[in-house]
């Protein structure tokens, strides 16, 4: 059984560094989302600002494109064209998907000051990339109703999920300490 762990061990290093930094940071997070009361329909800040962000995108294309409060839940209505065309709730504001980005950062572990540069990095990278995502996704759903599970379902989470695999390959190649001496 030693032997077992011996073989084992950068792999369930990684697994227990994962699974306490996610675990950590998601204790975290539902402490902010504490600080709301959903029942109230209040909407945590991060969120907001995503639907503002996006909102501010879309405008490039529709000057009237707008926000308001959703009166039936905690979220936000994105109006394009006059039209609502999406609700955002908590889980478009892509914080899970930074917390999975950075716990594994953590976990495939590299120097200290490249992780404190590279997770902030990366965390914007989503940010931007989830707003425009967002305001992407409500152009086609103006143009596109019909394909709603296929571009909200499929397509544009298989984009955010990829840019983070990207970052990921990054990471592993160019800036942790498994990254090659020719690749640093």
């Amino acid at each position: 059984m030693a032997n077992v762990f011996t073989v084992y061990r950068p792999f369930l290093s990684f697994l227990l560094r994962f699974i306490v930094s996610y675990a950590a940071l998601a204790f975290l997070y539902q402490g902010y989302l504490l600080q709301y009361d959903s029942s109230q329909k209040e909407v945590d800040y991060i969120t907001y600002q995503v639907a503002e962000q996006s909102k501010w995108v879309l405008q490039f294309f529709d000057e009237t494109a707008y926000t308001a409060p959703n009166p039936k839940e905690a979220g936000i209505k994105l109006f394009y064209h006059n039209t609502w065309i999406a609700r955002i709730i908590e889980g478009c504001n892509a914080v899970s998907v930074m917390i999975l980005f950075a716990a594994f950062v953590v976990a495939f572990r590299g120097t200290w000051q490249r992780t404190l540069w590279f997770i902030p990095l990366g965390i914007g990278i989503i940010h931007l990339a989830n707003i425009l995502r967002i305001a992407l996704l409500a152009i086609a759903l103006y143009h596109f109703p019909t394909y709603e599970h296929a571009l909200h379902g499929v397509l544009f989470p298989m984009v955010i999920y990829g840019i983070v695999f990207l970052l990921w390959m990054a990471w592993v190649n160019y800036f942790s300490k498994y990254a090659g001496p020719s690749k640093k």
